[in-house]
């Protein structure tokens, strides 16, 4: 059981605030969380960059990680080790790390230690041989493991091996915010007099969100007086790769549908009070999700627990939280169904107010005091396990068994030298001899450093470009 003054540092190791994505999200509110419920105790983080130049962190961040960079990896290790901290509080998803199916940061864990609690955000039923050898080995290297739902407990020991005793089921933590009238807050954006449904979180194609505009037609027909408000920037990984092609996508199909002055877009990552203004707003919140392999949602979290009549697909974290009547589902992909039950969700006040009070009231088990607490007892058990089975002692590497920390690669000269047919195998110096033409060897040499890249999570140039 946690006791006061356990801990003197704990380290959050995954993305942070100001990154734009809701690791960075639960991250920043987790240990915010745990260092009000622990105010004894120093909470500081240790975040991914994903950019170069990374973010302006604020200052509970100490240390930075590049993503790509496996030397940053082990000096983060080292620097956690020789600042004494106690415990480290991972947040584990496979895209947010570099190397193959994340495995870089398995790196940083061997080499810590403290004891590591690991918080899972990703568990997949279907994993590839890479990404189980990973869960498989992270899983070893954690003291303890957190998931947020019973489905998440069941895959774990199911499918990967974990011993139950070593996983703890804590949701997903959301603010404390009070039950009230949607009207309360539809004047500050305009929509005064209207029946508001809502969707929020950083856009990407398998958000589902054409489902609901193709649903608009006929819910405006019985309902007019209707808007869809779509809350959120565009993913910066889809944004970098693809632009706003998505964005421009909806709006041109609300265009086409003749809904476009019932379709509301914000193209912005809102701060945390504007955004319980936004949920405060909504008479409905829908989830047309496409992907059934989500476990969990911070988005559902926080509308379940701000008290929201939400209609969802069955995705499997919306079928766990919105059962026992806490919500709706309807089939992925189905435009009429969204009609359909929006259409008597508004005409059914009774139904709809008796589904927020058992959302609300659900809720009040997932405010952050009360998640902070969990995982404060979920760290408490780390120590104490770590205690009676301590693991070899912490030991220096000398030269001869560390791997040399090389400078990063530049691969400009062989950008330069490849085509879309293929590696020349000459050139005048930084000029490529098209004279001379290609080799098999030399493409063969090629295909070689770039699959030992790719297993060394890629490499980057003098301007930072992936290989």
């Amino acid at each position: 059981m946690y006791q006061p003054n356990q801990f003197k540092r704990i380290a959050f190791v995954g993305n942070y605030v100001p990154r734009q994505c809701g690791i960075a999200t639960f991250t920043t509110d987790l240990c915010e969380a745990v260092a009000a419920a622990a105010p004894e105790t120093s909470c500081f983080a240790v975040p991914v960059n994903d950019i170069a130049g990374g973010y302006a962190y604020p200052p509970r961040v100490r240390f930075e990680i590049e993503e790509r960079d496996l030397a940053t990896y082990r000096r983060a290790a080292d620097f956690l080790n020789t600042n004494n901290v106690d415990l480290v509080c991972l947040q584990h998803e496979y895209g947010i790390f570099g190397g193959p199916a994340g495995s870089h940061i398995l790196t940083l864990l061997a080499d810590l230690r403290m004891p590591v609690v690991t918080t899972l955000h990703t568990v997949l039923r279907q994993p590839d041989a890479q990404q189980r050898r990973v869960m498989e080995r992270l899983a070893e290297l954690s003291d303890r493991v957190v998931v947020m739902s019973q489905r998440g407990v069941a895959f774990l020991r199911e499918i990967y091996g974990v011993p139950a005793e070593k996983i703890d089921l804590i949701p997903h933590g959301i603010p404390d915010v009070p039950f009230v009238d949607p009207n309360f807050f539809k004047d500050r954006f305009g929509v005064e007099g209207k029946l508001v449904l809502l969707t929020f979180g950083l856009l990407s194609p398998n958000k589902g969100i054409e489902h609901v505009l193709d649903a608009m037609p006929a819910i405006l027909a019985r309902h007019p007086q209707v808007v869809y408000i779509v809350l959120g920037a565009t993913h910066p990984h889809i944004k970098r790769q693809e632009g706003e092609t998505y964005r421009l996508s909806l709006q041109r199909r609300a265009r086409t549908l003749g809904i476009d002055k019932h379709i509301l877009f914000f193209d912005r990552f809102v701060t945390l009070e504007e955004l319980i203004e936004f949920i405060g707003a909504a008479d409905l919140y829908l989830t047309p999700y496409l992907n059934e392999a989500q476990i969990t949602s911070g988005t559902l979290a926080y509308t379940v627990g701000a008290g929201k009549a939400v209609i969802s697909t069955p995705y499997w974290y919306a079928e766990e939280l919105l059962a026992e009547g806490r919500g709706v589902l309807v089939p992925f992909g189905d435009s009429r169904a969204i009609a359909e039950r929006v259409i008597e969700l508004l005409e059914n006040e009774a139904e709809r107010h008796a589904i927020r009070k058992r959302a609300y009231l659900l809720g009040r088990e997932m405010i952050w005091p009360r998640v902070a607490r969990q995982y404060l007892e979920s760290f408490a058990l780390a120590r104490e396990t770590r205690t009676r089975h301590p693991r070899r002692a912490f030991t220096g590497q000398t030269l001869d068994k560390r791997p040399p920390e090389l400078p990063a690669l530049n691969l400009s000269h062989l950008r330069r030298l490849t085509d879309d047919v293929g590696l020349l195998q000459h050139a005048y110096f930084s000029v490529p001899n098209y004279t001379e033409g290609y080799t098999t060897d030399d493409n063969a040499r090629a295909l070689v450093v770039a699959v030992l890249l790719e297993e060394a999570g890629g490499g980057a140039d003098s301007e930072g470009e992936r290989a």
